[in-house]
């Protein structure tokens, strides 16, 4: 046989070496994770529940999940350890102290269109302009009232001009 022929499968059986490898790395790291779990710290199961580790055991971990409900799991169902900061933003919705991250950008861009004017001084200028009139041109021309009982007339018209139906008649819809 000639060594080309034996390149494909030396290839081949590097890859699955280095697959194994990995996927054994992979659960060194987790089976350490799962032994160094201690009580008070915050964890997330493979199911995806987040709870607080109560009591470990050999094999077992007691998890609070809420005030008065204590669950009993495997320790290989537990997918991760995680933080104080991360588990109490995910949990209770807190979030760490936003100031201590330096610059804090602002929700609306007021803060970015500010003018050297002081505020009183803008709005008075804005309340002394004549207000627009975004009317039609036929509504401006007349009176309000005269304009509300034009509308009420044709209202009335409409209502005139359809048939009346009589209680034999029917609509098939």
């Amino acid at each position: 046989m000639s060594p080309y022929t034996l390149l494909p499968f030396i290839v081949l059986i590097g890859a699955m070496f280095l697959m194994t490898r990995s996927a054994k790395k992979k659960q060194q790291q987790a089976a350490s994770m799962r032994n160094e779990l201690q009580p008070g710290s915050g964890v997330r199961t493979i199911g995806g529940m987040y709870a607080t580790v109560k009591e470990v055991n050999d094999d077992t971990v007691l998890l609070d999940a809420a005030p008065g409900v204590d669950l009993l799991f495997a320790k290989n169902a537990i997918g991760a350890v995680l933080t104080d900061d991360e588990y109490n933003r995910i949990v209770h919705g807190i979030e760490h102290d936003l100031k201590a991250d330096g610059t804090v950008v602002p929700d609306d861009a007021s803060s970015l269109t500010e003018t050297d004017e002081p505020a009183a001084d803008a709005s008075s200028d804005a309340s002394d302009d004549k207000p627009l009139d975004l009317g039609k041109k036929d509504a401006a021309d007349k009176p309000a009232d005269e304009v509300v009982e034009a509308k009420a007339d044709k209202a009335v018209d409409v209502d005139e001009a359809e048939p009346k139906k009589t209680d034999g008649e029917a609509d098939a819809k």
